[in-house]
């Protein structure tokens, strides 16, 4: 024990915990877990291993992180959680290790905020300078891009993919992929047009802002065929990297992408 870590908190022997580490009050830390410099834990929060964990993260009060996948066909083999820097895991969310038919591996990258009670499943992928709202979740398998915003009690179903700077409105449920830079709102969910604010936010050029919002009218309101739709954007816009993102986004939607506009019945998948 040090000054740094109260004198109720558990910590075990394997566990391989930076000087400058802060664990608080009744926290846990078990076997196989590393966590870096400048990271603090707080009070009764757990974190199991494997799970590595990167510098300067915030792990708030009864957080559970690196906990076994909620996955009736793991039958307890060894896998794990990979968290980068300076992450914020705010009271009671929950963060859970990979399975080994998904890979083995949970992981998060820098920068990303999970407010209070949300969840990441199994083997999802998210990356950097994401927020999650509270109650904000994800099933296994999902993948969360770059810039990404989760609003609160949104659901995002198995196997689907957030893309970058999309963003996704309070009690939507996502059983698509939705769509990079778009706002995607709804418990049947339609894209309410580009993520305008939250592109100059993050401090995209605004000639960029307008060639996107072009090319997602199209994509949106266009009534040919997808691959045809796709065709022309990469015709008509050849040197545009963000643009190109967006079309290869949708050339390899496994489960199709959220097309539907406000308003209009039916949903027009893609992918």
């Amino acid at each position: 024990m040090t000054e740094r870590i109260h004198s109720t908190a558990v910590v075990d022997q394997t566990a391989r915990v930076a000087d400058d580490v802060t664990i608080g009050a009744f926290a846990f830390v078990g076997a196989n877990v590393e966590i870096g410099a400048g990271t603090t834990v707080g009070p009764a929060a757990q974190i199991h291993g494997p799970t590595r964990i990167g510098r300067e993260n915030r792990i708030h009060g009864q957080a559970c992180i690196g906990f076994d996948p909620q996955d009736v066909k793991f039958r307890g083999e060894e896998t794990s959680l990979e968290i980068g820097d300076r992450n914020h895991f705010r009271e009671l969310c929950t963060i859970h290790r990979g399975t080994a038919k998904g890979g083995g591996v949970t992981r998060i990258g820098d920068d990303n905020l999970f407010m209070v009670y949300t969840h990441v499943a199994h083997d999802c992928r998210v990356g950097n300078r994401t927020i999650f709202a509270n109650n904000a979740t994800l099933a296994g398998h999902v993948e969360v891009q770059d810039d990404a915003s989760i609003s609160a009690f949104s659901a995002i179903h198995q196997f689907c993919r957030v893309g970058r700077h999309a963003y996704i409105g309070g009690y939507s449920v996502i059983t698509q992929d939705a769509l990079p830079f778009v706002k995607t709102v709804g418990a049947k969910p339609a894209c309410y047009g580009l993520n305008r604010i939250g592109l100059e936010r993050k401090g995209m050029a605004p000639e960029t802002i307008d060639r996107l919002e072009t090319a997602m009218r199209r994509l949106l309101r266009s009534k040919g065929p997808l691959d045809e739709i796709l065709a022309s954007l990469q015709a008509d816009f050849p040197d545009d990297a963000e643009i190109a993102y967006l079309t290869n986004f949708v050339e390899t939607a496994a489960r199709g992408v959220i097309r539907s506009l406000p308003g209009r019945k039916g949903a027009r998948g893609g992918g």
